[in-house]
């Protein structure tokens, strides 16, 4: 009990000081125990961006597929941040693993004294041999897939970008997911008000069929690619459709060490594919009625690595809607440099541009420096 209470009490210290990410974890403890080996591992990164936007569209952190204001704002805004920063904790007893992490997009505080910002929850799941249970990426989503950006998460608008609590099967290649079901667009949010999580009128009355995953995954020495099916009921405002997407990604090798990674969607995704580019249902603005909306979104990025460490990428991302016939893109490009291999510096120009029906063609420049510390 002591040594539980000393590693937690030293875990506490640490996530308050840095948060950070999965890929370079750094173990604090290896014991053997009547019933097994334990290990305590963390992980993470502390990143800090310097970012500046100028045009036409509101000054965001980062880009994702949402028109932020609703309306053309004339922007100049320069932003010093460190919110993108996160911390997990991973425990592993056996065959058993457990993961949570947090990052600092929880909302909160201001830039007139302490730039307090509170943690956010990303992942928080178990691992049991081919089980895994809790929140975490969706099935659906490729992270094989995503470009390096230092844009958080690169062109949300053309990518699947989805955590969410799920049980998932994982057989070889195959991979099999019940996740959460959540209709955006009925009015309905979804979002707990109290400690006793959704009650009453926040949760929806007719969200009773999980949503339904299915992929395939495919790698060797050339690479990776993965192939996705999601099928789901939208059952809102008079509609009972069953709906289905579906989702073709990967990251394919060339040269030495250089890559392309890509992503196409189509279908019926909704709140799975450009995050805040359209609900699941919308009125359409013809018929006035409640109706569901297609999406068709891809991302191609090519990474090089010009010396050991320093490398670039180029990316570019679209999606586009069938009803409300909105129409939005994202590009960068990138210089980032290795000064240590946990230690990485770099800048990224880019823009994000909304050619939406019925608006006049806007757009904004961004240009953000980014110093990142993985642990």
């Amino acid at each position: 009990m002591k040594n539980i209470l000393s590693i937690s009490f030293l875990v506490c210290v640490i996530a308050s000081l840095n948060p950070f990410q999965f890929a370079s974890a750094v173990e604090i403890l290896n014991v053997e125990t009547e019933t097994g080996t334990t290990k305590v591992s963390i992980g993470g990164y502390a990143k800090v961006d310097l970012r500046h936007v100028n045009g036409d569209i509101a000054h965001q952190d980062y880009w994702v597929a949402n028109f932020p204001g609703g309306r053309p704002i004339e922007t100049s805004h320069t932003e010093f941040n460190v919110r993108e920063s996160r911390f997990n904790i991973k425990v592993t007893h056996g065959e058993v693993s457990g993961l949570v992490e947090v990052d600092y997009y929880g909302g909160g505080g201001n830039e007139v004294v302490s730039n307090s910002s509170n943690p956010r929850l990303r992942h928080f799941y178990i691992n049991y041999k081919n089980w895994m249970v809790g929140q975490n990426w969706s099935t659906f989503m490729s992270l094989a897939a995503l470009p390096e950006a230092l844009d958080f998460g690169g062109p949300h608008v053309g990518e699947v970008f989805v955590r969410q609590t799920q049980v998932r099967y994982t057989a070889g290649p195959w991979q099999f997911a019940i996740e959460n079901p959540e209709t955006s667009g009925d009015g309905d949010t979804g979002v707990p008000l109290s400690a006793v999580g959704l009650s009453g009128e926040q949760a929806d009355p007719d969200e009773a069929t999980p949503d339904l995953i299915g992929r395939y995954n495919m790698k060797g020495k050339w690479g990776e690619l993965s192939f996705s099916l999601l099928a789901r009921i939208i059952d809102q405002g008079g509609l009972d459709e069953t709906v289905v997407a579906g989702n073709i990604a990967g990251r394919i090798y060339v040269f030495e060490k250089d890559d392309i990674r890509f992503q196409v969607s189509a279908g019926d995704p909704g709140r799975y594919v450009a995050a805040g580019l359209t609900p699941d249902v919308v009125t359409n603005p013809e018929t006035d009625e409640l109706e569901v909306e297609s999406t068709v979104a891809y991302t191609l990025a090519y990474r090089h690595f010009w010396a050991p460490g320093l490398r670039s990428t180029a990316f570019y991302g679209t999606a586009e809607t069938d009803i409300l016939e909105r129409d939005r893109a994202h590009w960068g490009v990138n210089l980032i440099n290795a000064i240590t291999n946990r230690l990485d510096v770099g800048a990224e120009v880019g823009n994000y541009s909304i050619s939406d029906e019925g608006i006049d063609d806007i757009d904004s420049n961004y240009f953000q420096i980014s110093t990142m510390f993985k642990f």
